[in-house]
């Protein structure tokens, strides 16, 4: 059972609505679960969202965030624990020591960024933890599209698309993540010789 789970998300106001009652229904249903929400510790768009559906469900919301922007205008203020460090590398490092999982939830640049960070830890055996992305309203549809023509243009392997699982429903997600478990040719990688690259075609069929 997962009881931390580190969730990446949009900060934006200017979001559709949906959006934003989405990530209020994501945070209602980890703290359903019992789990810990760690997060960037913001209070606005998806962020504000998700923690305020954590913390009115009565669940455990822990934000690390940077000192720049530990400020009234940008910070939540009402949060189980907030943890101020000096730069976003940092945040990143504690969020993937203290988190079991993680979720990324719409975001821009820097919900990428962080989500493709910990995909490649796990691609390359930093980590073995679960990674999922809820796909509200099919936001992450185009992604999803470019990971697997990544995956069939042979810059990724079939064990490599399936560490990102992907759900529509926040508890669905959740379950999935509790049942993932490494891809046991995940380090095949590691050990080719002389450069060579399986075909396609030869790679096996979980995760296509």
């Amino acid at each position: 059972m997962l009881e931390r789970v580190g969730v990446y998300c949009g900060s934006s106001d200017n979001v559709d609505p949906s959006y934003l009652q989405a990530a209020r229904l994501a945070g209602q249903t980890l703290a359903g679960h019992g789990v810990t929400i760690i997060f960037g510790g913001g209070g606005t768009g998806m962020m504000g969202a998700l923690a305020d559906g954590a913390l009115a469900a009565g669940g455990k919301v822990l934000g690390i965030i940077p000192h720049r922007f530990n400020n009234a205008e940008l910070a939540h203020s009402g949060l189980t624990e907030m943890r101020v460090v000096e730069t976003m590398h940092e945040r990143k490092a504690a969020m993937a020591d203290l988190a079991q999982a993680f979720i990324a939830l719409p975001g821009g640049f820097g919900t990428l960024e962080e989500l493709f960070e910990i995909l490649t830890w796990s691609q390359i055996g930093l980590h073995t933890k679960p990674v999922g992305l809820l796909n509200v309203g099919g936001y992450f549809d185009p992604l999803l599209t470019f990971i697997e023509h990544m995956r069939a243009e042979g810059f990724i392997y079939d064990e490599h698309r399936a560490l990102l699982a992907s759900e529509a429903e926040a508890e669905t997600l959740l379950r999935r993540l509790e049942e993932f478990r490494p891809p046991p040719t995940l380090d095949r990688w590691v050990h080719r010789r002389g450069g060579s690259h399986p075909p396609v075609d030869a790679l096996p069929e979980q995760g296509r």
